[in-house]
Order: structure tokens, then C-alpha cells, then sequence
């Protein structure tokens, strides 16, 4: 089985008319193998190898870094972790070696019997979710900023104005993860327990949205 550790929970908050003060979520995985899951800014180095040695690992002993996407506060410290396999967004490497996988057609990554890389576009077009298998068989989903905190769930303008390149697979990749994890991380925000009344209200999200597309196509055909 793995455990999870949540080294830094993620926040984010507008400071001014034109800044926001954010840094991501980021987790240990331990268990079959280490994994660091999203990496912060470039400024967090010295934390993140901190709560690591706290932890006795070393940058050497992390067999996977797993950035949910490719935006600068999910991938700042990738360079820290030289002996292991990176996976961002959509792509798998190794130095200069690449490994091809079809997260395009919705194929999951296998990382092992408990860890699996899910892809989950929306927030960018190559984002992916981290599901984890826990000792009492139930999924923990690491999610970057598919959810950017529990309060995005009855309050869908956060998660829209943080920025997605793709709303109504969002909204759909929200409910698939919902519908599987007992607990979430979020990109920016404190790990929380998914609700059957969450999942209800996502998935009134999408009927809505269908709803309204149905209607708007109405209306240019009779237009």
C-alpha cells in the first residue's frame, strides 16, 4: 500500500488589482515507490529538501516527480530529483529520453499496483490527476488545479477564473475523479473528504452545462 504526506498545502489569493500571491499543493508518496508530486516555484528548493530530510529521503531516493501540469508553481523544483522518472501534464522522460504513452485517448499511466497517472484535461489541455490506492482500499486523488480548493465545488468561479483552457472537460474531469476518490488534494488548498452531496452538485454542473449548450443550439438553428 502508500501513504501520502502532504509536505506544503497550496494556496492562492488576490493581493492587489493586478497580483495574486499562489504556490501549489505538494505531496510524498511513499510505498513501492517515492514520488514527489508537483514541485512549487523555483524559490522553494531549500523547503521542499527540508521536509524531505525530515522525512529521511534524499533527492537521490525519489523514483518519480509528477507534475499535474506544466505551469510554473507545479514545476519549479523538477531539476532537484535527477535520478528519477518525470512525468508533466502529458509527457514521460528521462534526460533526454521520452516514453510515449497515449494520455490522449485516456489511457492511464501504471506507476504501480496502488499509483496510477489519470489524465484529466481542462485546466490545460494536458493536465493529470494522481490517484492512490490507501491501506483501506478507498482513493486519494492528487489533483492540481482540476480543483483549486473544496469551496470551487459550490462556488465554480474560482476554479474558471483561476484559468481553464477547456470549462466543460473540466467540469467533466471534476465529476470522473469525484466519482472515484474518497479524499481530494487540491491544487491550492487544504486536503478535504468527497461528499455524496459534492458528487451531486457536480454532476448538476455538467447536466446544466449540456443543457444550456442543447439550448444555444437551438437557438442558432432557428435563428
Amino acid at each position: 500500500m502508500s501513504e501520502i504526506i502532504v509536505l506544503f498545502e497550496g494556496h492562492s489569493k488576490i493581493s492587489a488589482s493586478n497580483e495574486m500571491i499562489a504556490n501549489c499543493s505538494c505531496s510524498l508518496i511513499r510505498g513501492q515507490h517515492n514520488i514527489i508530486v508537483d514541485t512549487m516555484t523555483a524559490w522553494d528548493a531549500k523547503r521542499i529538501l527540508k521536509a524531505l530530510a525530515d522525512r529521511n529521503i534524499a533527492p537521490h531516493m525519489i523514483d518519480y516527480v509528477i507534475s499535474t501540469h506544466g505551469h510554473s508553481d507545479h514545476i519549479g523544483n523538477n531539476n532537484l530529483f535527477l535520478k528519477a522518472k518525470h512525468i508533466v501534464g502529458y509527457s514521460i522522460s528521462f534526460g533526454e529520453k521520452y516514453f510515449i504513452h497515449n494520455f490522449s485517448k485516456g489511457h492511464r499511466y501504471i506507476i504501480n499496483e496502488t499509483v496510477q497517472v489519470m489524465p484529466t484535461p481542462g485546466h490545460t489541455l494536458s493536465d493529470v490527476t494522481v490517484l492512490v490506492e490507501m491501506k483501506n482500499k478507498k482513493i486519494t486523488a492528487i489533483t492540481g488545479d482540476l480543483f483549486e480548493t473544496q469551496d470551487d465545488i459550490n462556488d465554480p468561479k474560482i476554479w474558471v477564473e483561476a484559468g481553464s483552457e477547456d470549462p466543460n472537460m473540466q467540469k467533466q474531469n471534476r465529476v470522473a475523479v469525484a466519482e472515484l476518490a474518497e479524499w481530494i488534494i487540491p491544487g491550492h488548498g487544504t486536503k478535504f473528504r468527497v461528499t455524496d452531496k459534492m458528487r451531486t452538485t457536480l454532476r448538476e454542473q455538467v447536466i446544466h452545462n449540456i443543457h444550456t449548450q442543447l439550448v444555444y443550439a437551438d437557438m442558432r438553428v432557428r435563428g
